[in-house]
């Protein structure tokens, strides 16, 4: 009889679960409707001020949606315009987007939610301030942001901490460059902090994050490669090197290079040979089963 009422306060407990989880996943449909909806009008609008007003109305649904307990296991999969990666350990996600206006530049947009679970919501807003920003090396943090249209997190260990984090993005530039963006986050108190000079290697003494500017007509490589152990990219050059300097005439010379964790650290790795096979022992990602989970400082 014990055994009967423990099975069956088990189902009860399971089938109210899943009715929640129903709810919640019923209740952020409609916001995502919304979402699409509101999108596609923007695209829609011909002036800055028009898609910019309804913009601002994107992010206020967003915001809204993401208040609904559990959003964080949500993934909005059918809101294409907005690109959303998740840290391997679960610790928060990224959501990104941009605006590209009438003059050919862009402006992002963006938030980190951190997971709290079926707890309050906690995120921190990005605000692009790439236009006021007048060193690109500075360290800022989630409101002095050098924005980008991030696809890739790579948690960094370093002693069995966990002390930041590389962020991969793309950042169109202007109507004849584009760039792509090596960031690095960390987190302190009620801040998500962006830099910090975490790179060795020719050219990378001093930065802070690194920036790559190409012409809007080349493509270019940046992403991590298991059969390297690193974050790889392609290496770029002037197409005449009488244009040094100006990078509309930028694009990849058909070489690789690399960066490698080496002791907490992205180590430059010049004219990287990349194989097919991938090599266990140049592992980069750190492991998620050890959950561990990020400091609060960056050190």
């Amino acid at each position: 009889m014990k055994s009967a009422k423990f099975y069956i306060l088990i189902f009860i407990v399971f089938t109210s679960n899943a009715l929640k989880a129903q709810q919640t996943n019923g209740k952020l449909d409609v916001f995502q409707d919304s979402l699409i909806k509101t999108n596609a009008s923007i695209k829609m609008e011909d002036s800055d001020e028009q898609r910019l007003a309804k913009n601002g109305k994107f992010v206020k649904t967003l915001v809204e949606a993401l208040k609904v307990p559990n959003s964080f296991s949500y993934s909005f999969d059918s809101l294409k315009n907005v690109s959303i990666v998740k840290s391997s350990d679960q610790a928060f996600r990224i959501l990104s987007w941009y605006l590209q206006l009438e003059n050919g530049t862009y402006r992002y947009y963006g938030a980190i939610q951190m997971n709290t679970g079926n707890g309050p919501l906690k995120l921190f807003p990005l605000i692009d301030q790439t236009e006021n920003i007048q060193d690109p090396n500075a360290i800022g943090d989630n409101l002095k942001w050098f924005g980008a249209r991030y696809y890739e997190i790579i948690p960094i260990t370093s002693g069995g901490r966990l002390p930041y984090y590389v962020l991969l993005g793309w950042k169109g530039n202007t109507q004849s460059t584009t760039k792509k963006v090596i960031e690095i986050l960390s987190f302190d108190k009620e801040k998500a902090i962006f830099g910090a000079p975490v790179f060795d290697g020719k050219d990378l003494k001093g930065k802070n994050r690194v920036i790559f500017e190409y012409t809007k007509s080349n493509a270019m490589v940046l992403k991590t490669e298991a059969s390297a152990g690193a974050i790889v990219f392609d290496h770029l050059a002037p197409f005449d090197p009488e244009m040094v300097g100006r990078y509309e005439y930028y694009g990849s010379d058909g070489n690789t290079d690399g960066l490698k964790v080496i002791g907490g650290r992205l180590k430059l790795q010049e004219n990287l040979e990349l194989k097919n096979n991938p090599n266990a022992s140049d592992e980069l990602y750190a492991d998620p089963k050890k959950n561990v989970k990020p400091v609060r400082k960056f050190e």
